[in-house]
């Protein structure tokens, strides 16, 4: 009988960057589009259908000595070509991913970034299979969480292993390739959800206004959130500093590149708001802050324990959508060098600001692929 592994237990080879060997068993358009990566993980593609007659295709491309994970859309069709590989080809190492890329879509990895100064906490959430990071701050038994995923039985889990309240939710910005949880969040625990008032133009539910200089407290220990306006991926987007020594970012600055300004239509007319927020309102900040973005596009970016972060002034050095010193060159960077858009990113939006609802099963389909939040230069 073929052996399961969890989203978790994958999660923790592929952030440990332990040697990981992937057969997808999916059709190669859906793999092509999105798939399983990490900084030591090999992915072998070869749709079920070709495999129906027999292990022949990939026999040669599996070493049987390894172990290898059959992954497929559901758990379904990668267990049957699990033990295809067990009784046909003599392979005694395998498992499969127990839900498959449904699952892996959803799992969020929590990670450590680093203590407070007044004996708070920061952690990071990484959702491997999105590309998505939100954000735990922790301090004297009250969290705030920010860019908060549709997940939230999992933020629940965590600040109750860690004997913390949640009282603060935050989005940086209107996401639109992701589902948000922080309303919902805020509701089961009866918490003060925040937004950028200039993105919640359309919400259909109350909130309270992310603004700056209103810095937001965290516990009795005066952990301090100073929002700062930097639009640009949306015309609210806000970013925010912890403790002097942490930027978040939402989706205006990634590690390897910058937001795309064109979710909501408006490409032309943000183009020169991301400019600013990047090329003017970024660099009057400190060059020693820990930028900590909202999403990751490569697998590379995840660094020690699968954390993703960097230094503001490092960036600058070397992320190529902070160097392009031409306006016109930049702007045709940004609205002519962008990724598809997510997938149904319309709805999403809709989703976001309260005017539709849709069922739990197709909010999941709605999220389904890589993160494209991003311009790459």
């Amino acid at each position: 009988m073929t052996t399961p592994i969890t989203t978790s237990e994958l999660a923790k080879k592929v952030v440990n960057h332990e040697k990981t060997v992937i057969l997808d068993v999916r059709n190669t358009d859906e793999f092509d589009s999105w798939k399983i990566e990490g900084g030591n993980v090999e992915v072998i593609n070869e749709p079920y259908f070709n495999l129906l007659d027999g292990i022949d295709p990939v026999a040669e491309k599996l070493d049987k000595d390894q172990a290898v994970i059959v992954v497929c859309a559901k758990g379904g069709s990668s267990q049957m070509v699990a033990e295809l590989l067990e009784e046909e080809g003599g392979f005694t190492n395998t498992y499969n991913l127990e839900g498959g890329m449904k699952a892996w879509s959803e799992h969020l990895e929590p990670v450590k970034i680093g203590d407070l100064k007044d004996g708070g906490s920061l952690y990071q959430f990484v959702r491997l299979g999105k590309g998505c990071l939100s954000y735990m701050v922790e301090s004297d038994g009250e969290a705030a969480i920010i860019d908060t995923n549709r997940m939230i039985d999992i933020y629940e889990a965590f600040t109750k292993e860690k004997g913390v309240k949640i009282r603060t939710l935050i989005d940086t910005h209107l996401h639109a390739d992701h589902i948000s949880g922080g309303r919902a969040l805020a509701d089961k625990v009866d918490g003060t959800y925040y937004l950028p008032p200039k993105d919640a133009t359309e919400l259909t539910y109350d909130y309270k206004a992310l603004e700056e200089g209103n810095d937001i407290v965290v516990g009795n220990t005066k952990v301090k959130v100073q929002p700062i306006h930097s639009p640009g991926h949306t015309i609210g987007s806000t970013s925010l500093i912890i403790d002097d020594e942490y930027l978040l970012t939402g989706d205006i600055l990634f590690v390897k590149s910058i937001g795309r300004p064109d979710l909501a239509g408006k490409a032309e007319d943000w183009v020169g708001d991301l400019r600013n927020s990047l090329y003017k309102r970024y660099k009057e900040l400190s060059e020693d802050l820990i930028v900590l973005p909202a999403h990751y596009s490569f697998a590379e970016e995840l660094g020690k324990g699968g954390s993703v972060f960097a230094r503001l002034g490092d960036l600058y050095q070397r992320n190529e959508g902070l160097q392009v010193d031409d306006e016109d060159v930049f702007r045709k960077m940004v609205t002519e060098n962008l990724p598809p858009q997510p997938n149904a990113y319309q709805e999403i939006r809709e989703t976001n600001t309260g005017k539709i609802t849709p069922e739990d099963e197709k909010q999941r389909e709605m999220e389904i692929g890589p993160n494209r939040c991003a311009v790459h230069g």
